[in-house]
């Protein structure tokens, strides 16, 4: 008697697995530049159906790059972050909308405050589907702006995960030292996405269709 209710149990857990994994969708990837990477990566992380958002840099033919190298520019590579989602719960097609909606698409020289090739705008495209995507969601974007969009649908290349103090940047508890003294990472990405002036440019332009401006 115990072992056939034993048995009933895991038939159970086995079909209510096999209901859950028939309910997710497939994990799939996509990568965008948005200016500093701490800023996007802290924007998509909020997207139900988002697993993860890794910060890195790409667009560039340095291997295996480092802040440093990247910052001070030459090296071709953009701050990018990769967003990895599950397609049942979120699409492409609506991850690319919000990113247009999320920055300053008519800026080529940086994003708002942070200047320079490294925080230029982008979307990495790997395959024919993901680039027609892309340039349909820049199409009505820029319809919706009404103004001229300069970000670029790039092929994608190789992606470099950034050094590990950079990820998750925005909900840090390390002490960190900054012009207002030493304070926690958390507090002092607030501040200077505050400084940068990121959400208030992007409701200028975006208005309600803004996503995630008060980040």
């Amino acid at each position: 008697m115990i072992r056939s209710v034993f048995l009933s149990v895991l038939i159970l857990i086995g079909l209510a697995v096999q209901a859950h994994r028939a309910e997710a969708g497939e994990r799939r990837d996509i990568v965008v530049a948005g200016g500093c990477f701490w800023c996007v990566e802290a924007d998509f992380e909020k997207v139900p159906g988002v697993i993860s958002a890794v910060s890195g840099y790409t667009g560039g033919a340095l291997k295996n790059p480092s802040y440093k190298q990247v910052s001070r520019g030459g090296t071709g590579h953009y701050e990018a972050v990769k967003i990895t989602y599950d397609s049942a719960r979120v699409n492409r097609d609506q991850l690319y909308a919000m990113f247009f909606r999320s920055v300053d698409p008519t800026d080529a020289g940086g994003q708002f405050c942070d200047r320079g090739e490294s925080y230029r705008t982008a979307i990495f495209v790997s395959d024919p589907a993901e680039k027609a995507a892309a340039d349909k969601a820049k199409t009505e974007a820029q319809a919706a702006l009404g103004q001229k969009i300069v970000t670029p649908i790039l092929k994608a290349g190789a992606f470099w995960n950034a050094e590990d103090d950079h990820q998750d940047y925005y909900k840090g508890d390390n002490i960190v030292l900054t012009r207002f003294g030493p304070i926690k990472q958390a507090k002092a990405y607030k501040r200077y996405r505050d400084a940068c002036g990121r959400d208030q440019r992007v409701r200028q332009l975006w208005g309600s269709a803004a996503p995630f401006a008060g980040g």
